[in-house]
């Protein structure tokens, strides 16, 4: 598995090479984006000393944890699910179905964007920039906690694509997923506790926004609770296994080019 994965990562970042002036427009896009949300960050503060006892400093490690979870999901998880998508349309998946490995790992792999990283680079320096502005100090198990839960919110928005995208094998024209999922996600910017109660729990447990964003930034700015980080676990686990049984209940939808 490690080994298959390492050859598409490595397949990727060739194909990508090619097209260097992406890197370019990648990094100029981040800072737009950054400066953008951070224009936004300061008009509201200007207004308010605290919003919902978050303090600037704090939004910014917020903030940054929702940059660069969406670089890595833009860069792997989100090119997969749409090649998937559109695979499924043209009756193409068949070539990954019958490759000797497993078909979940095969469609997640197959695609990287590496210019989109830029955004992991750019979220990490808001982090950076937030946490030197606490008034608090952050200590190993607060860093090491922090890092665990961004795999874990890494996995549960990989896990939101995954059962969307194989949506597609019922609903084969999916075009519209990838505004759908940045509509949601700008949700992420803010702590999921600042919403009221029906759409916080929404954006918690039927759109993971909440543990992949709000959970991680907790633990970089001493709010975090060890029940949280359990129950977080717990629901990536659960929602992984509900992803994996959705994948291949849909995969006996799926006819092929060859029906």
């Amino acid at each position: 598995m490690i080994k298959l994965a390492w050859t598409y990562v490595r397949l990727g970042v060739q194909n990508e090479m090619q097209y260097r002036a992406n890197f370019v427009v990648a990094i100029v896009q981040s800072l737009l984006g950054v400066a953008v949300a951070l224009a936004v960050l300061a008009l509201v503060y200007s207004h308010t000393d605290a919003l919902n006892g978050w303090s600037q400093s704090e939004l910014l490690v917020v903030l940054g944890v929702q940059i660069l979870l969406g670089g890595v999901i833009h860069a792997s998880v989100q090119p997969n699910m749409e090649r998937l998508t559109q695979e499924v349309q043209d009756g193409k998946l068949d070539f990954a179905l019958t490759k000797p490995a497993d078909s979940q790992l095969m469609v997640s792999l197959r695609e990287l964007r590496m210019w989109q990283l830029v955004d992991v680079v750019s979220g990490a320096v808001v982090i950076a920039v937030g946490v030197s502005r606490l008034q608090t100090s952050v200590g190993l198990g607060d860093a090491l906690a922090f890092v665990a839960l961004l795999l874990v919110g890494a996995s549960l928005l990989y896990c939101f694509w995954l059962v969307l995208a194989t949506g597609s094998f019922w609903v084969v024209n999916m075009w519209f997923l990838s505004e759908l999922f940045e509509g949601i996600y700008q949700v992420g910017r803010w702590p999921i506790g600042v919403y009221p109660g029906w759409l916080r729990y929404s954006m918690t447990y039927l759109v993971p926004i909440g543990f992949a964003v709000t959970v991680p930034a907790q633990a970089m700015t001493g709010r975090l609770h060890w029940d949280t980080v359990a129950i977080a676990v717990g629901f990536a686990l659960a929602v992984f296994a509900l992803a994996r049984w959705f994948w291949r209940y849909g995969l006996r939808r799926y006819s092929g080019a060859s029906a």
